[in-house]
Order: structure tokens, then sequence, then C-alpha cells
């Protein structure tokens, strides 16, 4: 197994046992995240999300797999179950990682999904009819960095 396999398998085993603290850890101090919802964030910024969606998320729950790794990347699979709280509707959304590493830590990290499917689960009937959209998209995704911002600000997290 290589170290960089081990760093995947710590990551989501921490955040399956809600050890926000450990997967911060797992990040270089010069990474980058992006997802469908959260854009190009930085260290800082990426590790106060993960604290937030573990505090936040009291019915979370998390799986994983086809851990992979090769050079200095990786990927993995992974599955998040939880109440969306904007609807109090249930989710369950399916993820492929993808990380770039350097010394050890993730530098680069990537997880893509069907915002589609997603929205649909999420939103319900106007996830269904707008979901494809880059409207809803781009509210979805003004909506996790305003809520970013304010988690940040509220624990006295740097914000950039």
């Amino acid at each position: 197994m290589s170290t960089n396999k081990e760093l995947i398998q710590s990551f989501y085993t921490a955040f399956k046992n809600k050890d926000y603290k450990t997967m911060q850890d797992c990040y270089s101090e010069e990474a980058v995240f992006n997802d469908a919802a959260f854009t190009n964030l930085n260290t800082q910024q990426v590790r106060s999300m993960w604290e937030m969606l573990v505090k936040r998320g009291t019915d979370l729950e998390i799986s994983f797999s086809n851990v992979e790794s090769a050079g200095d990347t990786g990927r993995a699979r992974w599955v998040a179950t939880y109440t969306f709280s904007a609807s109090k509707r249930r989710v369950v959304n399916k993820i492929q990682a993808h990380f770039v590493f350097k010394n050890g830590k993730i530098v680069e990290h990537k997880d893509s999904f069907s915002f589609y499917r997603w929205s649909r689960q999420a939103l319900g009937p106007m996830g269904l009819l707008l979901g494809w959209t880059p409207m809803l998209k781009n509210k979805v995704r003004l909506q996790a960095k305003k809520s970013l911002e304010e988690f940040m600000a509220r624990n006295k997290h740097q914000t950039p």
C-alpha cells in the first residue's frame, strides 16, 4: 500500500468518524479544492469547509471504496448520505474524488458528482426542473460560499 493510498484511506476514515481535524491535517499549506458547490477553495477554506460539513451534518453517513494511487495522484469513490438542511430532504450523493499529492499531503482535491442528480434529491421539484441549468448551479455555489464565509467568520477562521 502506498503512502498516498494510506492518506486517502485516513482522510475518509476520519470523515466517517467526523474527525475534521485529521481531515484538515491531510492537506498541504498550498491545497486547492473544487466540486460543484465549492470552487477554488484555498487551504484555509477547504479545512473550514470540512469542519463546517462535519459539525452541521448531524445525520451524515460516509462510505468509501475503490481507493487507488499511482505516483503523485490518487482517487476514491465515496458516498455521502445526509439530510439537506435547506429542504430537509434526504440525499445520497455518489462522488468520485481525484487527488494530487506533494510531500505526503493533498495539494489538489476535486470531487465530481452529478449536480442534476444531487439537485433532484436535495431540492425536489425545483431541482428536477432547474437542476441542469447553470443558473441553479450558480445559485447553489453562491449560497455555499456565503455559508462558508459566515462559518469562518463565526469561528474566527482566517478568510482570504
